[in-house]
């Protein structure tokens, strides 16, 4: 959620992270640039695919995510020499039934998932149409709600997948975020806070200075006011319509 505007001395690599906001530019360095691009499938800046941003960008298949394969990911590179590199990792290693040139993993996806994933691209366009269609909905439905705030979805002249409906609930709004949270709940839908708890308060790294709330500002503001609501290609117009009206409701 919240970025450097410039490179550690020391760093050799660069790793950004794509979410629900719009696309955020590359650092122009000899730096190498990895994107975590889990939530990016479908999503353009400007004319080019988000993934041929950087050096190499990785993306998860997981059954929540735009495009799946129910398990799974895949890494998109610039040259046919780097996909060998990777090809070779996923693999154990193996050039051939004779020759190990990396301690490799089994990383390769299982035939049924890709099956899957067949399915799914036969009507991926149609999918993020109607996603397209929720989050307008949404926007409309809750655009002079006092206190609540549509995050946008991407930057004009670009295209979103609509992966995430976010909203942050500010402290003009009567509830508190966890407040509406438990409201929806308690009716049967299941927003998500949507990162929280931050990566940086788990007790594995909350010690270490980089960790610290106040050197994240931004991060951690949102992390306290995040709600992302429900959507998905099968949402019916009148379940977007109740969703939006216990936002109203409050």
């Amino acid at each position: 959620m919240q970025r450097r505007t410039s490179a550690p001395p020391p760093s050799r690599r660069l790793c950004r992270r794509h979410g629900y906001r719009p696309p955020q530019s590359g650092f122009r360095s000899s730096f190498q640039r990895n994107s975590v691009a889990a939530h990016a499938f479908g999503v353009r800046h400007g004319s080019d695919s988000l993934l041929t941003h950087g050096d190499l960008s990785v993306l998860s298949f997981h059954a929540t995510k735009v495009f799946n394969t129910f398990e799974g990911g895949a890494i998109v590179c610039p040259t046919a020499k780097i996909k060998l590199r990777i090809d070779q990792l996923k693999n154990f290693g193996f050039v051939d039934e004779t020759t190990v040139v990396a301690a490799g993993i089994n990383g390769k996806m299982a035939e049924v998932n890709a099956a899957l994933g067949l399915l799914q691209l036969k009507h991926i366009h149609e999918a993020l149409a109607r996603r397209e269609v929720i989050d307008a909905r949404y926007r409309e439905a809750l655009r002079d709600v006092k206190g609540i705030r549509c995050i946008d979805a991407g930057p004009p002249g670009g295209e979103a997948n609509h992966a995430y409906f976010p909203i942050l609930v500010g402290a003009d709004y009567p509830l508190s975020r966890d407040a509406l949270y438990d409201k929806m709940r308690a009716q049967g839908i299941h927003p998500r806070r949507y990162f929280y708890p931050l990566i940086s308060s788990f007790p594995m790294y909350r010690t270490l200075p980089s960790a610290h709330p106040a050197n994240l500002p931004v991060a951690t503001a949102m992390a306290q006011e995040i709600l992302c609501l429900p959507i998905y290609p099968n949402l019916a117009d009148e379940q977007v319509d109740r969703v939006a009206d216990l936002v109203r409701r409050h």
